[in-house]
This record gives structure tokens, C-alpha cells and sequence, in this order.
């Protein structure tokens, strides 16, 4: 199975010292929206969409605030569908949307795929869609206004080192899995995807600092701050971020884990190079 890494979305806050942990605090932060494209057996599949080209057209609709704070790019170069494209695919080639949730910086690209299944738990799409419980202004509606084809998982499947898992597609692909890892938002999954002998856990933003699942974590400080102001649930992400630190000194030589946004794990994981 073949998987390419992409980055759909730069964002660039300010104090990069303070968000990734080097450089000075007057410097600009470099963030991703790590995504993963997966060549599988039944079409291509991407895991989370990062920010899309309606998005692009329209940046108002992510909302002043959080364009005020994180200053993403807004590159049409960078979206999942130019980047399809550029691989020499087209838009109608990917059949599978795996989201790890619905925030903006990870459902904007789902109307640049409309044929595509998309595939979340089924408690995300009750707080985002249904709008069920959901904090004010936390998901962008128009992102899935053109009313997509979704697929829903709820608890329990088979056990992946230690982990309550759900094959995300079905028998076709039993090697692809959508891994509950709720915190961040209280539907939010991590997908794991075998590649030969090995696995990717895409953790989404169960955390976002790549040593924050070392034996001896840190964290810069305003990325701290503002993960835990994202958090909807903090005892349980920081449960589940202690679960992704033992699976990694136990299994790290079989499974690579990386988050969404920290550009660290993007770039060893563009290279192969070890986590």
C-alpha cells in the first residue's frame, strides 16, 4: 500500500521560539496540516483534507480570529485536490475521506472531493453536523453544506496494541483503521495504516509537539496554552497522549506516529527518517 505524506495548509503564527520550540520569539512558527494519501484497493483514500479551496476563496468563513492567530498561508498549491492532481490523479480518483474530526483545518478539503465517502465517528458527527452539544463557532458548517455521502463509527472493534480499533473500509481493507482517541474533541480518532510490516498512526491532534509522547515530554509554551484551550475533553487527551507514549517506547521500532500539525514528524516522515 502505497502512502504519500502532504501538507495541506502552512499556518504561521507569530514567536516561533514559543510554538516550535527553537528560533526566536519574533520569528514566525511553521505549522502543517500533515495529511496522508493512500493508495489502497478500493481507490484512493485521504486521511483528514486539511484547508480547502473554498476556504481559500473565502477565509472569512474560518473565522477572523483563528486567521488572526495562526496566519495560514492560504496557497491554492497546497490543497489536498491540487495536490491529487499534481500527482497525476484525478479528483474523482479518491473514493475515501478518513477524518480524525471535524475542525477547519482538517474538513475544509471535503468539498473539493464531492464523490467521495466520508468517514468519521459518529459522535463528531453528531457535535459538528447535527450541531448537538458543539462549543459556539468551533466547526464551519459550509464546509460540508453540499451535503456529502458519511459514513459513521461508534465504539468497541478489534484490539490494536491496546487500542479499540474499527477497520475504516470495510473487508477490502482490513489495513486501515480508525483508532478512537477522543480529548481534543470528544469524536476525535487517530487512523493507523499497515504499510508491509509496519504501521502509520496519524494521531491528529491528540497532541501537537512532537516530543509531548517522549518518555521525558516538553512543550513550548503558547502551543501548550493553546492546545489546552482547544481541548473539549483534557483529562481524557491527556489520557490518551500517555496511552500514544507508551505504544511508542514499546513499539516504536513497528508503528511511527506523527500529529497533524507539528512540522517535525511531517518532515522524518517526508524523508523516512526515523521518529
Amino acid at each position: 500500500m502505497r502512502v504519500h505524506h502532504l501538507n495541506t495548509g502552512t499556518m504561521c503564527p507569530i514567536g516561533r521560539r514559543l510554538v516550535n520550540g527553537t528560533g526566536s520569539v519574533f520569528q514566525r512558527a511553521r505549522m502543517v496540516c500533515h495529511c496522508l494519501l493512500i493508495e489502497t484497493n478500493d481507490g484512493l483514500a485521504l486521511v483528514d483534507t486539511g484547508i480547502g479551496l473554498g476556504d481559500i476563496a473565502d477565509p472569512p468563513r474560518l473565522g477572523p480570529k483563528w486567521v488572526r492567530q495562526t496566519k495560514p498561508r492560504l496557497e491554492p498549491a497546497e490543497t489536498a485536490v491540487q495536490q491529487v492532481k499534481a500527482l497525476g490523479y484525478a479528483p474523482s480518483d479518491v473514493r475515501h475521506l478518513l477524518l480524525t474530526h471535524l475542525d477547519r483545518d482538517h474538513a475544509g478539503g471535503i468539498p473539493d472531493f464531492p464523490a467521495a465517502r466520508v468517514y468519521v465517528h459518529q459522535r463528531e458527527y453528531d457535535m459538528a453536523v447535527k450541531q448537538v452539544g458543539a462549543p459556539r463557532g468551533r466547526y464551519i458548517v459550509d464546509q460540508w453544506k453540499h451535503g456529502p455521502q458519511w459514513s459513521f463509527y461508534g465504539e468497541g472493534g478489534e484490539d490494536w496494541f491496546g487500542f479499540k480499533g474499527v477497520r475504516a473500509l470495510g473487508d477490502r481493507e482490513p489495513d486501515v483503521l480508525m483508532i478512537p482517541l477522543p480529548g481534543h474533541t470528544l469524536g476525535h480518532c487517530g487512523i493507523a495504516v499497515r504499510t508491509k510490516d509496519k504501521w502509520l498512526l496519524h494521531a491528529g491532534d491528540a497532541y501537537f509537539f512532537h516530543r509531548q509522547i517522549d518518555a521525558r515530554p516538553k512543550m513550548p509554551l503558547v502551543l501548550g496554552v493553546f492546545q489546552r484551550r482547544a481541548d473539549m475533553d483534557r483529562a481524557m487527551r491527556l489520557e490518551n497522549q500517555e496511552r500514544l507514549r507508551a505504544l511508542k517506547a514499546a513499539h516504536g521500532d513497528t508503528v511511527t506516529i506523527f500529529s497533524s500539525h507539528d512540522p517535525v514528524d511531517y518532515d522524518r516522515c517526508r524523508c523516512g527518517l526515523p521518529h
